[in-house]
């Protein structure tokens, strides 16, 4: 049986190849993908475009949300993907609060991963050691400390 995260991102790729703006992997997929053996992943977390977010869910019928009821995560646009093995989150104009401030996820880096099906894009390892140790839940300080241990 093939693997859920393995079988989710070819499906992933087939949907961002006609992409026309920067996306990429965040969370535990990407770590995953740097090298760091993480817990069972429940989700895969993308950040892409406004104008791409809205051709996505168009082309596959998600219900495009705006905004969140979370008190530290939020998008101007939030679509759950749940066809693939693993549910497939896609956020445009993600935020993180922290400090009482909301600011911006947007990654400066891009590495890219040839997989089946197409490349996936995910922050370098050092960006997303710091997204993760922004967010600062046990998980992500967890992910981020794996991340750190990895040789370079």
């Amino acid at each position: 049986m093939p693997d859920p995260l393995d079988a989710t991102l070819a499906m992933l790729a087939s949907v961002t190849a006609s992409l026309s703006e920067p996306w990429w992997l965040i969370g535990s997929a990407a770590a995953r993908l740097h090298g760091v053996t993480v817990e069972p992943i429940g989700d895969v977390d993308v950040l892409l475009g406004a104008a791409d977010a809205d051709r996505v869910f168009a082309t596959l019928g998600l219900p495009l949300v705006a905004g969140s009821n979370h008190p530290t995560f939020r998008s101007r646009r939030f679509g759950r993907w749940t066809r693939p093995p693993l549910v497939v989150e896609f956020m445009a104009g993600f935020e993180h609060r922290s400090g009482g401030i909301w600011q911006p996820v947007l990654p400066s880096s891009r590495t890219r991963i040839d997989r089946p099906g197409g490349p996936i894009f995910m922050p370098d390892r050092n960006e997303l050691i710091a997204i993760l140790r922004r967010f600062d839940r046990p998980k992500d300080r967890k992910r981020a400390d794996a991340l750190k241990r990895l040789p370079a």
